[in-house]
């Protein structure tokens, strides 16, 4: 038995956040308190949304939970081990291998093809080629890009180029997918389909997923809505009753 599948036996949470703090300073000296005593529990394979309004920390707690900045105080814990406990190339590593990162903008690199992106990740962790090339065409053939695969990020529709960006996320079967604004630059048609596939990845992959978004609709799909108020997790509630 593997440790997710122990954890989803024991039904114990694989990412536990405690009393996360997070402040940056301003031009006047001082200190401006982003997150407050932010407490959370994942389990493996649940899509939780975290809403609010504009600046009220969601994209802070992302970027913590995903080994991109440092917190003032608190733990950020994956399968009981406090990642900030590790230097900053440890944590590199562990971004690249346990974390997949989706973010408004696909950040595509735009000379290399759709699968070179994807696979990028993998080759970064020094995988073997020729299986990061097999799963990287598998991952864009499961979401409709099995004619896109040469194709450079120029030649790829807002819709593809964000799906190439999840294919991408998910390269390394990571333990969690954090996605901030997903789908916020894209018209609205697009943007359901792509929810549709990011919800599906919870069900499909029993992937976690967490999810920053102003959309109420996508917000819905997810397992858990969290609501961010002046830096603090104020609400919880189960999506399927809201």
């Amino acid at each position: 038995m593997n440790k997710q599948e122990h954890l989803e036996e024991s039904n114990q949470p694989f990412l536990v956040v405690e009393n996360l703090s997070k402040s940056f300073p301003t031009v006047q000296g001082e200190r401006l308190q982003v997150l407050r005593d932010i407490n959370l529990a994942v389990q493996v394979g649940e899509m939780i949304a975290v809403v609010g309004e504009s600046g009220t920390g969601k994209s802070t707690l992302l970027h913590l939970l995903g080994a991109l900045d440092r917190p003032d105080s608190g733990t950020v814990r994956y399968r009981g081990r406090d990642i900030f406990d590790r230097n900053d190339d440890d944590l590199s590593s562990f971004r690249n291998t346990s974390v997949g990162f989706i973010f408004q903008f696909h950040h595509l690199l735009p000379e290399f093809s759709a699968v070179e992106n994807v696979m990028m990740p993998a080759l970064v962790a020094r995988k073997n080629y020729r299986s990061a090339m097999d799963r990287a065409r598998g991952l864009l053939e499961n979401f409709g890009l099995g004619d896109r695969l040469e194709h450079r990020p120029g030649e790829l529709s807002g819709g593809e180029k964000q799906r190439v960006a999840i294919a991408r996320a998910m390269m390394n079967q990571p333990d969690v997918i954090l996605a901030d604004e997903p789908t916020g630059n894209l018209d609205t048609k697009t943007a359901d389909v792509l929810h549709q596939e990011i919800a599906g990845l919870t069900h499909e992959f029993r992937q976690t997923v967490i999810v920053v978004t102003h959309n109420p609709e996508f917000a819905a799909l997810a397992d858990r809505t969290v609501r961010l108020e002046a830096g603090r997790l104020v609400e919880e509630t189960d999506s399927a009753t809201e």
